[in-house]
């Protein structure tokens, strides 16, 4: 393997880093009390990749197996537990942990362990997940038809 091309073709580089403080707030909330940071996404990176911290309270949550035909999904654990199904059986995560799914790998997640939970989720390209994170409340007042639209268009194929 090599690097890829370059990408930046300029001669003495460019002042434009980020810096997200640990204590931004979420962008996202949803009833139950979980959080989404988003840390990077597809349009900050130029799409190469998505990075989101997700904050979980102790209920149980998470989604039913799953996979992606057009993105990975990586899973790095900063606190708690969080159980990750990788197609096969379900793992009990703890700090440090780190799964790599690539693309059409079956996979799932939950927050199970009567505890708050957190951990980094990294998508790669970067495809615009936040509107999958923020139109999952709405799921329940979908038709059949739009929800299935909603998922093809979010690339989640269930299990």
């Amino acid at each position: 393997m090599s690097y890829p091309p370059p990408r930046y073709l300029g001669e003495t580089g460019e002042l434009n880093a980020t810096y997200r403080p640990v204590g931004a707030a979420p962008e996202w909330t949803y009833a139950n009390g979980n959080t989404v940071h988003y840390l990077a996404t597809g349009a900050t990176t130029n799409g190469q990749f998505g990075l989101y911290r997700w904050e979980m309270g102790p209920q149980p949550s998470g989604p039913d197996a799953h996979f992606h035909r057009s993105i990975s999904e990586s899973f790095y654990i900063l606190k708690g537990s969080v159980r990750i199904f990788d197609g096969k059986r379900w793992i009990d995560t703890e700090p440090g942990d780190f799964v790599h799914v690539p693309e059409g790998g079956v996979h799932a997640f939950r927050n199970e362990s009567g505890e708050p939970a957190s951990m980094l989720l990294h998508f790669a390209p970067g495809a615009p997940r936040e509107a999958y994170f923020e139109g999952l409340p709405e799921l329940g007042k979908m038709t059949d038809e739009e929800r299935a639209a909603f998922m093809l268009d979010h690339d989640t194929f269930w299990i």
